[in-house]
């Protein structure tokens, strides 16, 4: 675990390497009890949940007091290692499954993590505004823009202007059609070199772009 995440993230605080090192392990217990991991990808939670969700943090550095909401965050991914990384951001982590939310409030509990707020929600009924939406590809992208589109806030902050930052992996040509003008592709192996990632992108989204 440790190893893998310093060798992408040297900078981060002993704090941050120790919160992420007690993720898989707390994932297995909880797994136990509740299914929020598939059986097969439990035993590389550090590769193909964890450093996935770290992706994101290769392309944008939060500023302090950034709002981001985790739509359909399972047991807690992308949001929790991401917000290990970016403590002085405030996370909202969406979820329609009750059980799933139990678990991320407990392991955001159980390691210290005061930035975060996990609500069972579906994101049509959400009204607050956020400067990034967060997700790992819960359904296509047309579909998941007219959920969150409305929670976008227009008052910038960060580099990056507000918008979304999806998930994803395949080929995204039509799902993407027509959206072209409004989306950048980030190639996560550009980033990360395991073979888990070649197929893997984060499709960032902004109605500021042109």
């Amino acid at each position: 675990m440790g190893l893998l995440i310093s060798k992408y993230f040297p900078d981060l605080t002993e704090k941050q390497y120790q919160q992420l090192a007690v993720l898989p392990e707390l994932y297995a217990d909880w797994n136990e009890k509740i299914n929020v991991i598939s059986r097969k990808d439990i035993e590389n939670i550090t590769e193909k949940h964890i450093l996935h969700s770290l992706a994101i943090a290769k392309i944008i550095q939060f500023k302090p007091g950034t709002k981001i909401l985790d739509v359909g965050t399972g047991g807690g991914f992308p949001g929790i290692p991401l917000a290990i990384v970016f403590p002085d951001c405030e996370f909202h982590l969406v979820d329609s499954i009750a059980k799933k939310i139990n678990v991320v409030s407990e392991i955001s509990n159980a390691i210290g993590l005061t930035n975060v707020k996990a609500e069972q929600a579906r994101a049509e009924t959400l009204n607050e505004q956020y400067d990034f939406v967060i997700s790992r590809a819960v359904t296509s992208f047309p579909e998941f823009l007219n959920w969150i589109k409305k929670n976008i806030s227009l008052q910038n902050h960060n580099e990056l202007p507000n918008g979304i930052l999806y998930l994803k992996g395949g080929d995204l040509t039509d799902e993407l059609f027509g959206f072209e003008r409004q989306i950048q592709l980030f190639e996560i192996s550009k980033y990360f070199e395991e073979p888990f990632f070649e197929t893997k992108k984060i499709v960032y989204f902004s109605n500021q772009k042109n």
